[in-house]
């Protein structure tokens, strides 16, 4: 006989036996047909069980559909401003940079005061630099402004939802 790996070779008999061919003298063809038939009964049960959950689709309905609807509707709403307001702040910010610029290249023709060449601006671009930051700075206040609202908003409405769904959830018998 052969070795594999330290133990014998399996005998033929034996792995015949492993495929489900009978041994001559044991009677045991039924044995496996049962289990087979029961096997396959299983494997079809399983099946069919979750070809139905996938087929099913939950969607919500009573008091859930309504606030999903409203949820959806004020969530559409609040991208579609969104976007005209980040639409807007882009022409608005385009228009101030141009505006800048050309300032800048007129001055530097009028007066022809060059930047300097060192790591610090100075001349004409100090002061392009310092009302650049005061309109940063004027930005982000309106911004800081502007999400306060928003927030605050944002706190009310939620609140008033959660009131009415309770007021409603203790309406029902």
């Amino acid at each position: 006989m052969t070795r594999c790996a330290g133990r014998e070779a399996p005998n033929r008999a034996h792995v015949l036996h492993w495929y489900g061919v009978e041994h001559p003298g044991r009677d045991h063809p039924v044995k496996i047909n049962l289990r087979i038939a029961a096997l396959a009964a299983a494997l079809s049960l399983y099946g069919a069980a979750t070809a139905g959950a996938q087929q099913e689709e939950h969607k919500p309905g009573g008091l859930n559909k309504v606030a999903h609807d409203i949820s959806k509707t004020s969530k559409k709403a609040g991208r579609d401003t969104k976007a005209e307001i980040k639409r807007d702040a882009s022409k608005t910010h385009n228009a101030l940079t141009d505006a800048g610029n050309d300032t800048k290249a007129g001055l530097k023709k009028a007066t022809g005061i060059k930047a300097p060449q060192s790591h610090q601006p100075g001349g004409l671009n100090k002061v392009a630099r310092d009302i650049s930051h005061a309109s940063k700075k004027a930005g982000s206040e309106a911004k800081g402004d502007l999400k306060t609202v928003k927030g605050g908003a944002h706190a009310t409405t939620t609140e008033a939802g959660k009131s009415v769904k309770d007021t409603v959830l203790k309406g029902k018998p």
